[in-house]
């Protein structure tokens, strides 16, 4: 092939005096793929710079798995004609939008244009590689999850038994957030919800961004909701790869609030999904769900007052029953206490002047008895009193003073107090000393 490229033109110069046009040159590289017979082949490569406008635009690349770096890179095109129906089938097998960054196999053959030079073709694309490799990204974040261990963090928190404090993640004009707040607030039984919604892109490059954004707003204000409740509605099945977010994920699943997702269809699971305390299918169904738990406790709160009130019936009958019963006995009862009572009170009323004058005429002789010991004992009580009172009398004569200073005793006085110890006078005092008969007046020399 390089050979050939060297040798075009036979009747080329080699002095440099005749030369072709670039038009000719292409025309010749273009003869000479065509003479080759390059035929269709599959290749597998990465989207880049996708662009529609009839015909599909692209880039195809391919990376080095492990700098990142480019390693081939070609132009790439799918006519218009074709390109319709491969979208279909692609998006339709993958639920993922035809767009940059995807891994692709496609059939692709040689194309060199005498203007617009080499490119691909693409003529076919295997819808089941890019599934496989969007399958394997989404097992990668939930691995990741897993290992890091907070896959699960948000489906163990405890929802409230009536969640109806709501913050509610959606595009406020999206028609699901319309259906999702008329289910709620005109459901039929009257429960009252309380609804904020936290505005958030829900389709293109800037979902997961958005989303992050509104759950920091709600997580500043987190004691004032029950639950959060992220809902699309009315988007492609094809924008839901935006929710295989390792970053989305990451904060639902570590968010302190339980988190209920609305965003796809019943056979739509995405990583979102995998780590929500709930999953829905639509933003219909996240209502119906709220709705269904405050019913529930409606019903147990309703089966309770019922059973209150049922305990209440039965008491107030069991009372008027007892009650009725009262009211025929008490007449009865109380005429036969009173029947029984008079005949107890006569007997006492005849009892009580025989046993009144027994009790007088035995205290009588009571008190005779008393008054006899009591005057004798007062008479031995005196006899008692009058021998002590002798035997003081002579106790005091003894230790009379007048006895003492007879026996040979004196009594010495100074300074108005009498003296018994000699250190207690000082020189120039003056004693008065006391005899039986006299006294004597000296001084302390």
């Amino acid at each position: 092939m390089h050979k050939r490229f060297c040798n075009f033109g036979d009747n080329f110069d080699k002095m440099g005096e005749t030369a072709i046009t670039l038009l000719e040159f292409n025309r010749r590289v273009n003869r000479l793929l065509h003479d080759t017979s390059v035929q269709r082949c599959w290749i597998v490569a990465e989207t880049s710079d996708v662009m529609v406008r009839n015909h599909c635009y692209m880039e195809l690349v391919q990376k080095n798995p492990e700098t990142g770096l480019t390693e081939a890179k070609a132009r790439a095109i799918i006519w218009a004609s074709r390109f319709a129906v491969l979208r279909h089938t692609f998006e339709t097998a993958t639920g993922q939008a035809f767009g940059n960054g995807l891994k692709v196999m496609v059939e692709v053959s040689a194309n060199f244009h005498e203007q617009f030079g080499y490119s691909l073709v693409i003529s076919d694309i295997n819808p089941t590689y890019t599934l496989g490799d969007m399958a394997r990204q989404r097992m990668e974040i939930i691995n990741r999850l897993k290992r890091e261990g907070i896959i699960n963090l948000n489906k163990e928190l405890e929802m409230p038994s009536v969640p109806q404090r709501i913050a509610v993640i959606s595009a406020g004009t999206a028609a699901g957030y319309g259906d999702f707040i008329d289910q709620l607030h005109g459901n039929q039984s009257g429960l009252k919800f309380y609804t904020c919604l936290f505005q958030a892109s829900m389709q293109g490059a800037n979902t997961a961004a958005s989303i992050i954004a509104a759950l920091n707003r709600i997580y500043a204000n987190a004691g004032l909701f029950d639950c959060v409740v992220i809902i699309r509605g009315g988007g492609a099945t094809s924008e839901l790869n935006a929710f295989d977010n390792y970053d989305l994920a990451a904060n639902v699943a570590q968010f302190p609030l339980p988190v209920i997702v609305g965003i796809g269809h019943d056979r739509d699971t995405t990583v979102l999904d995998e780590v929500a305390n709930v999953r829905v299918k639509t933003p219909t169904a996240a209502a119906e769900w709220l709705l269904g738990k405050a019913q529930t406790a409606l019903e147990s709160l309703n089966s309770i007052s019922d059973m209150i009130a049922n305990i209440a019936k039965d008491m107030i009958a069991s009372a008027r029953q007892q009650l009725a019963y009262y009211a025929n006995t008490i007449p009865l009862t109380a005429e036969n206490t009173i029947t029984r009572n008079k005949s107890i009170l006569q007997n006492y009323m005849n009892m009580i002047p025989l046993r009144a004058h027994t009790r007088i005429e035995s205290a009588g002789k009571d008190l005779d008895v008393w008054r006899e010991r009591i005057t004798i004992a007062v008479e031995q009580h005196l006899q008692h009193e009058k021998m002590r009172l002798q035997t003081l009398e002579k106790q005091v004569e003894l230790l009379s003073p007048d006895r003492v200073l007879k026996r040979g005793y004196s009594l010495t006085v100074a300074n108005g107090r009498i003296v018994t110890d000699a250190s207690a006078l000082a020189k120039g005092d003056v004693m008065e000393t006391r005899f039986a008969s006299g006294k004597v007046i000296s001084e302390v020399k």
